[in-house]
């Protein structure tokens, strides 16, 4: 009889401890919280996290990114959320609708276009990164999406926006339109590029829909999933610019537990922080993760790629 009351004084401090741990770490299960309805996609309130597929458990306090979603591609089953409906500045993260848009909308990624001089002018008093080429340069469409895509070069976003729409404001209807037809309720965009706008907003369950469908287009996961890429000699450029990814560069190892980092495409600006939306295969499935808003900037540790590793690290285990 003692020890049957031993053992239940041991199982109820065992449920008393985990509601406990629950109701801090705000658990939820199959997408639904243990204790109720839980506002977790506004500014302010508690990170929702959720794993479906994993038996470790990711806390929100694990991650530096205040924003998070974690999606297995061939179901599209939603693994992990971090406030992910809250809304943010996706900073380069854009570039993913530019670069999608620019391929539907180009028939011919063979074209050769001109950078003209008024579009430099403003990128370098924004300080806008570039992928480096220069005015009047004659580039190809396709080395334009790579210069996107890699480097994350504005000079190219608004070259191909100006060639396909005219000028980057029509570009940027087009944009707002696809945002609206893959149903990416929460956004709204004001340039390609993804510099700082209070009006240019987005939030990571937007970002993943976008990245979901643009990966299915061949050209395009081509282009995120390369971590260099040379182009042809050019007026300006006689031996061709070489590119490289900004997520390779700044990987230790692409390789995780069961798989590796297939491709990505960071962002920051002051605003927005550290962004990353990346491509992983682990045990042999496709997995994308989409993050925001960690600490840091480009001199610092890249907590948003440390995020990535922390996540496709223990999926599964």
């Amino acid at each position: 009889m003692r020890k049957t009351k031993r053992k239940s004084k041991w199982t109820l401090l065992l449920m008393i401890g985990v509601i406990v741990i629950a109701l801090k770490s705000n658990i939820t299960l199959n997408g639904q919280s243990l204790f109720g309805k839980i506002d977790g996609d506004k500014a302010g309130s508690v990170p929702v996290s959720t794993i479906f597929d994993s038996a470790d458990f990711i806390s929100s306090d694990n991650l530096h990114s205040s924003n998070a979603i974690l999606v297995r591609l061939d179901n599209q089953k939603v693994l992990l959320e971090k406030n992910s409906k809250q809304k943010v500045f996706p900073a380069s993260l854009t570039k993913i609708m530019t670069a999608i848009v620019a391929i539907e909308k180009l028939p011919d990624l063979q074209k050769s276009i001109v950078l003209p001089d008024s579009i430099f002018r403003e990128l370098y008093k924004a300080d806008a990164s570039m992928a480096g080429f220069t005015a009047n340069e004659r580039v190809r469409a396709i080395d334009l999406l790579y210069g996107v895509m890699l480097p994350s070069g504005a000079e190219c976003c608004i070259g191909l926006a100006e060639h396909i729409a005219g000028s980057e404001k029509e570009f940027v209807e087009i944009m707002n339109q696809k945002a609206a037809e893959l149903g990416m309720s929460n956004t709204h965009f004001t340039n390609t590029t993804g510099l700082h706008d209070g009006k240019h907003y987005t939030t990571v369950k937007d970002l993943s829909i976008l990245l979901s469908y643009a990966l299915k287009n061949n050209t395009f996961k081509k282009v995120f999933t390369a971590s260099r890429y040379s182009t042809p000699p050019t007026n300006v450029h006689f031996g061709g610019i070489s590119f490289y990814s900004t997520m390779f560069k700044n990987l230790a190892n692409p390789v995780i537990e069961g798989g590796r980092f297939l491709g990505g495409k960071t962002g920051y600006t002051n605003e927005a922080g550290l962004c990353l939306a990346s491509l992983a295969q682990k045990d042999g499935k496709e997995y994308i993760l989409v993050t925001a808003g960690a600490k840091g900037n480009h001199e610092s540790a890249q907590y948003a790629i440390e995020d990535a590793y922390t996540v496709y690290e223990k999926l599964g285990r």
